[in-house]
């Protein structure tokens, strides 16, 4: 079971999700994750966008180290009912952060929105080809705020995201099975 790792909801175990194309962040990942965006000084205040949001885990871990609004995307019915459970845990667990799970596929949902964000999470089943991905990251980058931070998670063994025009991948790590590509809007 997945849990919040830091901050004003540390400890609090998170629902899972019965959806076949959802593999949940390994807390691993999420501890290295969460420590690098920490030294961003990205998430105190944040407005976070959180797609393929699954059970909301990575939204979530930001709502509760300071971000102030955080939205959670996912199309499948399993992963909104974890997310709806996961938001009413945290916001009885005192977080200020306004959470919102949306019904949408990521990239409507994107089109639709136009942000602005200041954290962006991209976590797409590995089965999503750069193809069906490299559209999304496009629709999104024009929402990004001067400063903020795109992360993609991805199969360690698929090739790097084809970033549009308007991003620039600044880093890159990779976690056993799990890789991480991080990105900013180009000056």
């Amino acid at each position: 079971m997945s849990r919040i790792i830091a901050g004003r909801a540390g400890g609090s175990r998170l629902a899972s999700v019965k959806a076949k194309n959802t593999r949940p962040t390994t807390d691993r990942v999420k501890e290295a994750l969460f420590s690098r965006l920490e030294g961003y000084n990205v998430l105190s205040g944040a407005d976070v966008l959180d797609l393929f949001a699954g059970t909301g885990a990575l939204g979530l871990e930001a709502a509760s180290r300071g971000a102030r609004a955080v939205t959670l995307v996912d199309r499948d019915r399993s992963a909104l009912e974890a997310c709806s459970r996961n938001k009413r845990a945290l916001e009885a667990s005192g977080t200020d952060a306004r959470i919102d799970v949306v019904n949408s596929p990521a990239e409507s949902y994107v089109k639709r929105s136009q942000g602005p964000w200041d954290l962006v999470f991209v976590d797409p089943p590995y089965s999503m080809t750069d193809a069906e991905i490299a559209p999304l990251l496009a629709a999104m980058t024009p929402g990004l705020r001067d400063g903020a931070v795109l992360v993609v998670e991805r199969s360690a063994r698929d090739p790097e995201p084809t970033w549009p025009a308007g991003l620039r991948r600044f880093g890159h790590r990779s976690y056993g099975e799990t890789a991480l590509w991080f990105a900013e809007p180009e000056d």
